[in-house]
């Protein structure tokens, strides 16, 4: 079941909480409905990613548990804030500063590319001290990030 909470005259801001689950794409779709096309497979990619995270490795996609989901909009700024109801994560190295070929962050398997995806994508990526929850932010103004695909193209590899 999911929950879906919108001001009524005004979707800068909303919640979505949901079971644990894998199967996501009702709330990616709604998660992404406000964004522009240039920006959105590759936050689909880092959303998917970190609500996948919460599931599997947050709530051991125990059913009995849910993710909630906070999203807003301010200024040229999207947020997305992802709670767990598991123990708790604790970030090891910061994934963000590492070449995805490297042999370290391959060796931390799937946990370290999913942090790199992540540190990618957003502008800023922030958990909270009991690791439970990660703040997400997209800035669409001139200074963020490129898109890492753009209309059928691929970005070269660095």
């Amino acid at each position: 079941m999911i929950a879906i909470s919108l001001r009524p005259s005004n979707r800068k801001w909303g919640t979505v909480s949901f079971a644990s689950t894998l199967h996501l794409s009702p709330v990616l779709e709604l998660l992404l409905a406000d964004i522009p096309a240039k920006w959105r497979s590759d936050l689909h990619l880092g959303l998917q990613e970190a609500l996948v995270n919460a599931a599997k490795h947050g709530n051991n996609l125990d059913p009995s548990k849910t993710i909630l989901v906070e999203f807003f909009t301010l200024s040229n700024q999207h947020w997305w804030v992802i709670a767990d109801q598991g123990a708790g994560f604790t970030p090891g190295c910061c994934a963000s500063q590492k070449d995805p070929d490297d042999e370290e962050l391959t060796s931390v398997g799937e946990c370290g590319r999913g942090l790199y995806i992540l540190h990618q994508i957003f502008d800023q990526v922030l958990w909270n001290k009991q690791g439970t929850e990660l703040r997400l932010c997209k800035e669409m103004g001139s200074r963020s990030r490129l898109a890492l695909v753009r209309q059928g193209q691929a970005v070269p590899s660095f």
